[in-house]
């Protein structure tokens, strides 16, 4: 489900819903409803947004007593979802990342848009997958360095890290995030960047273009597209965090995903 609880008058109004519900109407295509300037996708339950519902259910639900009022399992939602111009686009981005901030939402939609093929996530289904992980590790591009030290990957050999400081030098770092002296230097091999010279590795976490395309190789090196096509979220969370950790969360950013992108 894309909403979790009611969004409009004397909903719920969660942030996150909200955001759904925001982005939908201004994605919604129909001659029948047009809404005389974009909302703005931030959240917040002003009267615009509940003005711009009670619009849509009078209009395009064809409700004679509309409530203002979108519920998750409601005609308002499913008419919505029917209509919804399908494809990511920045509001769709915005409402899928719910917990990111429009600034760094902005900096990776064009990011997305011109290297997302690139590695074949060339299908609705696909994106909606890479989506979802990537927005549960990175907590919607807020984070692309690991927030704890690396200390503890210190002499860990199965992740190369053969050298005194490799734990911390080589934490983890991207949207799904490069971690070990031998996935940091196979992805440098690959990339022909040089994140082997020290002080470079920082690379992966400051510059958004590199912390995407880390992820993105992240993705074609593990095969996930294979998941992704049979719709397999534990598939391709295990193959992701080696676990199911989060994996309610990483639902939750796949069905937003779906919503927008999906049919």
């Amino acid at each position: 489900m894309c909403i979790k609880s009611s969004v409009g008058l004397r909903g719920t109004n969660s942030k996150t819903d909200v955001k759904v519900i925001q982005a939908a109407l201004n994605l919604y295509t129909s001659d029948s409803f047009l809404l005389e300037s974009k909302l703005t996708i931030d959240g917040q339950i002003g009267q615009k947004t509940i003005q711009a519902i009670t619009l849509f259910q009078k209009s395009s639900v064809q409700i004679s007593k509309p409530d203002g009022k979108v519920d998750p399992k409601g005609k308002t939602l499913k008419t919505l979802k029917q209509g919804v111009t399908k494809g990511l686009s920045e509001d769709a981005l915005t409402a899928i990342m719910a917990h990111g901030k429009s600034s760094t939402i902005n900096k990776y939609f064009p990011l997305l848009q011109n290297n997302l093929s690139r590695y074949l996530i060339n299908s609705p289904l696909r994106t909606a997958h890479f989506l979802a992980q990537v927005g549960h590790e990175s907590l919607s591009f807020r984070y692309t360095e690991e927030l704890a030290s690396g200390a503890n990957y210190e002499g860990n050999l199965a992740l190369g890290n053969t050298q005194s400081g490799d734990g911390v030098r080589f934490k983890g770092r991207g949207l799904i995030q490069l971690t070990g002296r031998s996935n940091y230097s196979e992805y440098a091999e690959y990339s022909r960047i040089d994140l082997m010279k020290k002080g470079n590795e920082v690379l992966v976490a400051l510059t958004p273009a590199y912390a995407l395309d880390v992820s993105l190789w992240f993705w074609n090196k593990r095969r996930l597209n294979i998941k992704a096509d049979k719709d397999d979220l534990r598939g391709v969370t295990y193959r992701v965090n080696g676990g199911y950790t989060g994996l309610q969360d990483r639902r939750d950013y796949l069905d937003r995903a779906k919503f927008f992108l999906m049919p």
